[in-house]
């Protein structure tokens, strides 16, 4: 069985829909950022970096929202999640999945936790404008790959596209959110019927009636 230490809406979600949509034996195991149980004793243990998400399987840990789903697709790879070696997708796949964690998911790290750094409300202010800038930048590169894909690789769903869901949800915030992308816009609306994102949303309490609404 596999443990997935998660939060709502966090960097679990993206490993929490590998898990549901491949049907694995799996159990959800919360740890509460109310409290900051992440940066517990016994979390630290397992995740001596204090950020979720965790996967233990066999009694290791792994952590890290990227190289979990990369393991679960290559450990179960009859659910065609990621393309196989020899396949001209699979270095795309890796692209892609490195772009949205380096980039996108970085600035948009920065522009939720701006306060970490400063306690000056008008430079907090200057930074989270200047990310908006560029978040939205992030996001117009990803519309324009999507302007002739069903998928963000092209007509096979992959780790990548509930990746991509999982940083669109964060992005609603944004001025120039995902929403306002015309093709990012009807892929999102697309996600939002499949099953899977509908069944863990609705564990993980995620409203998707904002991707549902657009036209």
């Amino acid at each position: 069985m596999y443990q997935l230490y998660y939060y709502p809406n966090n960097a679990s979600l993206a490993p929490h829909l590998l898990l549901n949509h491949m049907q694995l034996d799996y159990e959800l195991l919360l740890v509460d950022k109310k409290t900051n149980s992440q940066k517990s004793a016994d979390y630290l243990k397992l995740n001596p970096a204090g950020r979720i998400p965790t996967l233990v399987v066999d009694n290791q840990a792994l952590f890290e929202s990227p190289a979990i789903c990369i393991h679960l697709c290559e450990t179960h790879p009859e659910h065609h999640l990621m393309p196989a070696i020899g396949d001209p997708l699979r270095p795309l796949f890796f692209q892609w999945l490195t772009y949205m964690n380096n980039t996108l998911q970085s600035e948009l790290m920065v522009y939720y936790y701006a306060h970490r750094h400063t306690d000056d409300a008008a430079y907090i202010s200057n930074i989270k404008a200047a990310q908006q800038i560029r978040i939205a930048e992030s996001l117009a590169i990803i519309n324009d790959q999507l302007s002739d894909h069903h998928y963000l690789l092209g007509e096979q769903l992959t780790a990548c596209d509930y990746f991509l869901f999982m940083l669109c949800e964060w992005s609603l915030p944004i001025t120039d959110n995902p929403l306002t992308f015309k093709h990012l816009a009807a892929y999102l609306q697309r996600l939002c019927a499949l099953p899977n994102i509908k069944e863990v949303c609705a564990i993980e309490r995620i409203d998707l009636s904002p991707f549902q609404a657009t036209k």
